[in-house]
């Protein structure tokens, strides 16, 4: 759950009216990609929910419209569509321009690692980069690769702060054969989300959904893997989100004044929940200098993704005692 977008100054102040289009004006599925990626520049749509621009975004509604995986696309780019599937490409295609909703809230769906989630009003669109380093930085059974916990494939305990819909810590139970997970929210509408979610995938044995304030609900457990994205736009970014991101719940971007308030929490009480051989990986946005003057003496270890740079931070358990045995 990234909190990421490409603002633009320029709002209408009425709903965009789209051009008429008759049944049969566009054929194939490229036809209404184009189609779409007019209507959205048109528009000057904000795209930072699940795709990047405008030609990934139409293509992703159109291929959920017709009930197909996005890779499925340039199979059937120069397929032609039936009178019905047109009319509900175009109307989605509406929806999108004069809603001005995220994409993955009119198709209930996102993806994650190529997997599909289920998404609503009641959570954020997830988008965090912290799904790619379970994949990237953590050494599997082979034991090959880089790894930020020695035999990561013998972890045993995960927690999530956090959790929204659910996606990070199933993507974590992936990750972690073995491992249990706690997965922490204080919405109780976005832990109905994440109970869909892992009821999905089957991970209900294995996935623990808690209300609460962060480390609340899980006050005296220690866990070998703390994971966060949690809310971090600062005072300046809430006054400028773009329509899109004013359409998920604020909740899940205000993170104070200078957008650190949630982390601050998060950094200071996680030494009594991290097991000796742990650390915390934590996305904190465009925080990183915020962060580091706060924690000047910090140890941060700042992981780059293939579309984010220094945007997610890791801290092992040795350096965070360490860090409050200093006083910082």
């Amino acid at each position: 759950m990234a909190k990421r977008a490409k603002t633009s100054r320029t709002r209408s102040r009425t709903s965009p009216k789209l051009p008429k289009v008759s049944v049969g004006e566009l054929v194939t599925l490229l036809d209404f990609v184009r189609y779409a990626v007019s209507r959205f520049n048109e528009a000057k749509l904000t795209f930072a929910h699940g795709t990047t621009d405008p030609v990934a975004e139409a293509a992703f509604l159109i291929c959920e419209t017709l009930h197909l995986h996005p890779d499925q696309f340039e199979n059937f780019a120069t397929a032609r569509v039936t009178a019905g599937e047109a009319r509900a490409i175009l109307d989605v295609i509406s929806r999108r321009v004069t809603s001005r909703k995220p994409a993955a809230y009119l198709v209930n769906k996102v993806y994650m690692r190529g997997l599909p989630f289920y998404v609503d009003e009641r959570v954020i669109v997830p988008r965090s980069f912290i799904g790619e380093l379970l994949d990237t930085h953590f050494s599997g059974q082979d034991g090959e690769g880089p790894s930020l916990i020695e035999d990561a494939s013998a972890l045993e305990s995960v927690l999530e702060l956090c959790t929204g819909s659910g996606c990070l810590s199933i993507l974590a139970a992936r990750a972690f054969p073995h491992a249990e997970i706690d997965a922490v929210d204080i919405s109780k509408g976005a832990l109905d989300v994440a109970a869909h979610n892992v009821g999905d995938f089957g991970l209900d044995d294995r996935i623990m959904l808690h209300r609460g304030d962060l480390y609340a609900p899980v006050a005296g457990k220690r866990y070998d893997l703390i994971i966060a994205n949690p809310p971090y736009v600062d005072a300046e970014g809430m006054a400028g989100l773009p329509p899109e991101c004013r359409a998920e719940p604020k909740i899940a971007f205000d993170g104070g004044a200078d957008g650190i308030d949630v982390v601050r929490r998060i950094l200071d009480e996680a030494p009594k929940h991290l097991t000796a051989g742990g650390g915390l990986l934590c996305e904190i946005g465009r925080c990183r200098e915020t962060l580091e003057m706060a924690y000047p003496r910090a140890e941060f270890l700042w992981l780059d993704t293939e579309d984010s740079t220094g945007e997610v931070f890791w801290i092992a358990a040795s350096d965070l005692a360490n860090l409050h045995k200093r006083g910082d």
